[in-house]
Formats: structure tokens, C-alpha cells, sequence
């Protein structure tokens, strides 16, 4: 055998070999190893490089007693929007309060990765400092304790997670004006009470206006868009669009094509009975507000 090596690579060449012995059961076991560890490598390698976010693996969870999801997969990578649709009871709220950490469901097999972290080991304070955020479909009202307060609680809070000196005032108070533009929440509302006294549309602003002070890795939008007019929705999708970069993702919880028309989601997912059961890009949400949720379940028997 003669071996170039005039430039960076090697070839081979065979002149002339004596007959050789054949290999033995142990050399082809150390070739079949060799193969399936580059293999594995190989797996390994693309598993990397997916830049998944959230990884929900055959998720099931109950409430009450009453299983609920039975066996959600879901895969949600960086800077992408996933629009969660379905019909009523089928289990999309319930998913959202998994993931926050309501102690009021209680998963019974299955697992979800955030960012690498076991979500479930986490407490849903914990899960709030590492970059998740839910609005909620019926934002409550906390009378007695001011927006600024409130907002200025939940920051430190989280500066003192990753081991940082609480905000200077002077500093908290221009992110909340620049914050505010986004939403077009007036500057008398810092003073009232937590959703005290807003209307409908007011109350779904400031949970937008909240993920723009928290700046959150993975938003939760559960039904946000409900009860709202349509200059109202126009202002928080666009608070909702602004806010997006290629690091943050979201979950968008809607029955509504006009939510569709102002988020452009990535992918739609459709649950019905507990499972994540069709999957599509925008032109499947269309479907449904076209012809709703039977033709999906006609599919399915």
C-alpha cells in the first residue's frame, strides 16, 4: 500500500496485497460497534442543532381526578409562534396551566424540557424566573396593590433569581413609559390597582403590557383575543408582534382566523380529546373557521 500525502487529504492506493486471512467474529464486532456509535454521534449531533425550546413528550395530565391530556406530543423551537386550535373541553387550557404550574392539575406520565431544564422539577415561581409567561383568558382583579408596585415586585424578583441588584426607580419607571407605548395603556392606570376598574380590552393590554416589562423566553396567549373589539385586538396583536425576536417564542390559544391574520403563526396544531391530532401552517386555521372542528373528527374514526 502507498500513501500520498502531497496536500492536506490522504488517498490510498494498492499496488499488489498477499491473500489475506478473513476477519474474525471479533474485528466485525468491532466494526458493527464503530458504526452504531456513529450513529448515536450522528443522532446526538442532530438532536443539538434543532434549537428546540419547548419539548412536550407524551404528556397526560388530569384535574380532579379526570384525565384531561392524554398523550400531547409538541415540539416549539426559537422565534417560532405555534397556534394551538380546538374544540371546547378538548384540553387546550389545561395544557396551558400544566406548563405554568398550577398546582390544580397533576401530570401523570410524560415529560416537557424547557431550554434544556425538567420543567416539572420546577416551581411555578421558578418557571416565571426562566422566561414563561401566560396571559390569561380572565385576568382577576388584585385591588389594593398598584400596576407599578406589581410590576416593580415581579422584576426584582427575577433579577434576584439570576443573582442581580434590584432596579434602580429611576430606571424601572422609563421601561414602564416605553413599555406602556407599546399597548397604549395611559399613564393613570400605574397607580390603580391590578386590573381594578379596566374594562375587557384594558385588561387583556396590560397582559401584554406585563410580557413586555418581563420580557419572556416562551409567551402563552390562552384566548386572549376573546371578548375583545376589533380595534382592541388590533392594538394587543401588535403589542404581541413587537415584543417578538428570534430568541422568544409563543403558544396562542384562539378560536378566530383575525388572530390569524395578525400573528402569521409558523404552525397550527389542533387538539381534540386530549391529543394534538392535525397539524398545518396558517391555511389550516382558515380551514377550521371555514368549516369548524367535524371534518378533523371525521378523519379520525
Amino acid at each position: 500500500m502507498h500513501i500520498n500525502q502531497g496536500r492536506k487529504f490522504r488517498y490510498f492506493s494498492i499496488r499488489k496485497t498477499k491473500t489475506r486471512a478473513p476477519p474474525n467474529v471479533a474485528d466485525e464486532k468491532k466494526v458493527l460497534s464503530l458504526q452504531q456509535l456513529s450513529k448515536r454521534v450522528e443522532k446526538l449531533a442532530l438532536n443539538l442543532n434543532t434549537n428546540a425550546m419547548l419539548e412536550i413528550k407524551n404528556l397526560h395530565a388530569s384535574v380532579e381526578g379526570k384525565e384531561i391530556l392524554k398523550g400531547v406530543n409538541l415540539t416549539i423551537g426559537d422565534g417560532e409562534v405555534h397556534v394551538l386550535m380546538g374544540p371546547n373541553g378538548s384540553g387546550k387550557s389545561t395544557l396551558s396551566h400544566v406548563l405554568v404550574g398550577n398546582p390544580k392539575y397533576t401530570v401523570t406520565e410524560g415529560s416537557i424540557i424547557f431550554n434544556g431544564k425538567d420543567l416539572l422539577e420546577l416551581s411555578p415561581e421558578d418557571r416565571s424566573h426562566e422566561g414563561i409567561f401566560m396571559s390569561f383568558q380572565a385576568p382577576i382583579e388584585i385591588p389594593g396593590v398598584s400596576m407599578t408596585n406589581f410590576l416593580r415586585a415581579a422584576v426584582n424578583a427575577k433579577r434576584k433569581y439570576f443573582g442581580e441588584e434590584p432596579i434602580a426607580a429611576g430606571d424601572f419607571l422609563k421601561m414602564l413609559k416605553e413599555k406602556r407605548k407599546l399597548v397604549g395603556l395611559d399613564a393613570h392606570f400605574m397607580s390603580r390597582g391590578v386590573n381594578e376598574g379596566f374594562s375587557g380590552g384594558e385588561r387583556k393590554r396590560n397582559e401584554i403590557f406585563q410580557m413586555a416589562v418581563l420580557e419572556p423566553k416562551f409567551s402563552i396567549l390562552d384566548e386572549t383575543d376573546s371578548g375583545l373589539d376589533v380595534d382592541a385586538l388590533r392594538i394587543v396583536a401588535e403589542g404581541f408582534n413587537l415584543l417578538r425576536t428570534p430568541q422568544t417564542s409563543a403558544m396562542v390559544i384562539t378560536h378566530y382566523q383575525r388572530m390569524l391574520d395578525y400573528l402569521k403563526p409558523d404552525f397550527v396544531h389542533v387538539l381534540v380529546n386530549g391529543q394534538i391530532v392535525k397539524e398545518g401552517d396558517a391555511s389550516l386555521g382558515y380551514a377550521i373557521e371555514e368549516k369548524g372542528f367535524d371534518w378533523i373528527k371525521e378523519e379520525l374514526k
